[in-house]
């Protein structure tokens, strides 16, 4: 009977506890329930953030319809709304100006500089990650290295190397050019991720007869789907708004892409055409927005398992 006594004791006080943390954990989940704290900790956060992130392009898609008298006498007029909207400077960008040819010219670029970035970064962290050789920690840390390596100090020598092979005022410039700043972020951003790969699967493939380029081919890539990905938004976003090598490299007006081409054509002296200029930025910002819009989660767990190692 005393043994009964004590188990009957025990499960007794077993489903106090557990009403204790159900209880606990109830009152944890329950801090959000009142609508005074959701607005505190979630509503007002979110909306801030909304505000930050989304004023820009509000702004800019305001001043691309804007008439061109309300865009000089702000004092006049409200500066946050309009109610003469215009698609004046839409049609002179579209229709008026080169940028359809600038925006291929980006797009090329951008796709191109950035395939031959990935397929060198795959090699070179799969390398340094799987392969094992003498010093591959001291190479991952110099490869990251040279991405800190700000681009106005390489301009310059780049030029005299572009111009001396013929390349100057080409896309194939660019495209040559940009894998140099590419190359070490991604390689760095794989590194990480192919170390969330169990090296199991590797060695069970290679037990079985595969090739270091069947395992990559075949196990590798696709288990790293979410890191190339990952990869292949940031170089492309880099690539497609960056300035310095594309003011450098290209001075005729049709092979100028987005982000210097708004710039130079739609400057006058100290004359700026606020509409045409906002309706490009306006337009160049969308590809990017609908790349990261599809892909975001890949992009989110790719940096998560760089992060994690």
């Amino acid at each position: 009977m005393s043994n009964v006594g004590a188990i009957q004791d025990s499960a007794g006080r077993q489903a106090t506890a557990g009403s204790t943390v159900t209880a606990d954990h109830s009152e944890g989940m329950g801090y959000l329930e009142t609508l005074p704290r959701r607005v505190v900790t979630t509503y007002i956060p979110l909306l801030l953030i909304l505000f930050v992130l989304l004023f820009p392009f509000y702004w800019m898609a305001l001043t691309a319809v804007k008439p061109d008298h309300q865009l000089i006498e702000m004092d006049k007029v409200s500066p946050f709304w309009t109610w003469e909207p215009t698609f004046k400077h839409i049609h002179k960008l579209l229709f008026e100006s080169d940028y359809p040819r600038w925006l291929w010219n980006t797009m090329f670029i951008a796709t191109c500089a950035t395939f031959i970035s990935l397929v060198a970064s795959v090699l070179a962290a799969y390398a340094i990650v799987r392969l094992r050789f003498k010093g591959a920690v001291t190479v991952g840390a110099l490869i990251f290295l040279a991405y800190l390596v700000p681009p106005s100090i390489l301009f310059i020598p780049l030029a005299t190397v572009i111009y001396k092979v013929g390349l100057f005022d080409t896309p194939l410039a660019l495209i040559l050019v940009y894998p140099t700043i590419l190359i070490p972020f991604s390689t760095w951003l794989l590194m990480g991720y192919f170390k969330t790969i169990p090296y199991e699967l590797e060695e069970c493939a290679l037990i079985d007869g595969a090739t270091r380029a069947q395992i990559l081919i075949k196990i590798i890539l696709p288990l790293a789907v979410p890191g190339l990905i990952s990869a292949f938004i940031f170089s492309f976003t880099l690539c497609w708004n960056e300035f310095i090598y594309a003011l450098t490299f290209l001075s005729s007006t049709q092979n100028k892409t987005v982000p210097v081409a708004i710039v130079n054509e739609f400057v006058d002296g100290d004359i700026y055409r606020w509409g045409s200029l906002m309706a490009g930025a306006l337009a160049g910002s969308l590809p990017l927005v609908i790349l990261y819009a599809f892909f975001v989660e890949h992009y989110v767990s790719a940096m998560t398992g760089a992060v994690k190692e």
